[in-house]
């Protein structure tokens, strides 16, 4: 099969068996994140204009990067019950029913705060405390994405944070989607401004006259957005941002008896995100491989954003393995953000696979169920972080903390084992925390005697 991007969705598959170890490393490498110079120095002085500037740096951004002249940065109670209004009962529907299925799932997630008696006297507690200001940023790019703001909603509306504000640019009008309002309803998000880019992100760290500080951001975006973050939680303490992010991207396992259609279609359900977007297939069948290479070709033909797929595709891999056994350990390597499983023994795949933001069991789960209705969160770790790193959940919108309360019997029973410890460790004055209370105690209880 010839190479000509212009002809072909992909390049002829590679046989795993065949690589070098460098070989090997270098096919599963992803398409390298712009960390130019110039991109860090852009995205500084974007950040420090909106640190002395406020407001006015945040309007005259967007004018230049947006192409709009903001009269106000907030979007009123009124414009988000006319966007409801304009809305189809259809699109409507659609809405609240991947509302529901995302609440469902995250409803799951509430815990109670755990207490455990470690020993007589000694009483340990794990709490749960919502994070109090939160931040969600929702990008626009080239459509509206009211899946994400479901998607970063529902979980803060849950973990009930006192605080939620939406961050999303604006229109060449001015204005937000009404899909996007209408979602930010559902999740009772308190505030929602009409700013997008590393601006937004900046407003939502430090602060402006209308937009007061969050404690964490939420959400993907573009290189400038992904920079800020990251220049963001090293330069404002206490401030947090949710996960580092990179190119979309999707891994797929089938075998031979696989449905070389179902998977070019989740193959381009990926590529179609950017054209740095990468999607790889793994398979132990050449036969399917092939069929697959048709169905990218007769598929592309008919999408609206068949170029950016295409491009996307340049950069992927199909890869053929001597077993699915070794496909597990290819994907587990991998780490892929999203990873689908078409195979006759799925399940028993699943028992192997460790490293995934997302795993898509069976031939009719496709990745978009996980993206919009299923109820999994579609924010997940990219870049191979699913190693270390998890989907976002209820949890990461909560902070955790312990309390103890200990009785005199609880301290005196646990005096000699942290006393032996202190002395090891050399910190006197550790030591006599414990030991000026057991003492004074007991001088007491003497004198009153």
């Amino acid at each position: 099969m010839s190479t000509n991007t212009s002809q072909n969705a992909l390049k002829a598959s590679i046989i795993w068996q065949n690589l070098s170890a460098s070989e090997r490393s270098f096919a599963l490498a992803r398409p390298a994140i712009s960390e130019s110079a110039l991109l860090t120095q852009q995205v500084e002085n974007i950040l420090a204009n909106v640190k002395e500037n406020g407001d006015k740096a945040l309007v005259d951004l967007t004018e230049k990067f947006d192409g709009v002249l903001l009269p106000n940065l907030r979007v009123t109670p009124d414009q988000v019950k006319s966007a409801k209004k304009r809305l189809s009962a259809k699109r409507l529907k659609a809405i609240e029913t991947a509302y529901g299925q995302i609440k469902r799932f995250h409803q799951a997630q509430v815990n109670d705060d755990i207490r455990v008696e470690t020993t007589p006297g000694v009483v340990c507690t794990l709490k749960t405390e919502a994070i109090a200001n939160v931040g969600l940023y929702i990008p626009a790019g080239s459509a509206p994405l009211p899946s994400t703001v479901l998607m970063l909603g529902v979980p803060a509306q849950l973990a009930k944070c006192p605080r939620k504000v939406l961050v999303c640019p604006p229109n060449k009008n001015g204005q937000l989607a009404d899909e996007i309002l209408v979602a930010a309803s559902f999740c009772e998000i308190d505030e929602i401004y009409s700013v997008g880019g590393a601006q937004a992100c900046a407003a939502l760290a430090f602060g402006t006259e209308t937009i007061a500080p969050v404690n964490k951001i939420f959400g993907p975006g573009n290189k400038y957005v992904t920079e800020a973050k990251k220049q963001l939680a090293s330069q404002v303490n206490g401030f947090a941002i949710d996960m580092p992010a990179g190119p979309s991207e999707v891994l797929v396992i089938a075998d031979a008896n696989a449905n070389a259609s179902f998977v070019a279609a989740d193959l381009l359900s990926q590529a179609e995100h950017g054209p740095d977007s990468q999607v790889i297939l793994l398979s132990d069948s050449q036969a399917l491989i092939n069929q697959v290479q048709l169905a990218l070709e007769a598929q592309l033909a008919t999408l609206s954003r068949a170029n950016i797929a295409r491009q996307a595709l340049q950069q992927s891999r199909l890869i053929l393995t001597k077993d699915l056994d070794q496909a597990v350990e290819v994907s587990n390597e991998y780490g892929p953000e999203h990873l689908i499983v078409q195979t006759d023994n799925a399940q028993e795949l699943l028992a192997n696979l460790r490293n995934a933001g997302s795993i898509f069991v069976g031939a009719y789960t496709p990745e978009s169920a996980g993206d919009y209705a299923s109820g999994t969160n579609h924010v997940l770790p990219t870049y191979g972080y699913s190693k270390v790193i998890s989907s976002l959940s209820l949890a990461d919108f909560s902070r955790r903390f312990t309390v103890q309360e200990i009785t005199r019997q609880g301290l005196s029973a646990l005096a000699e084992c942290i006393c032996e410890l202190t002395d090891a460790e050399g910190l006197d004055a550790h030591k006599r925390a414990v030991t000026i209370r057991l003492e004074t105690d007991s001088a007491t209880n003497s004198s009153e005697a």
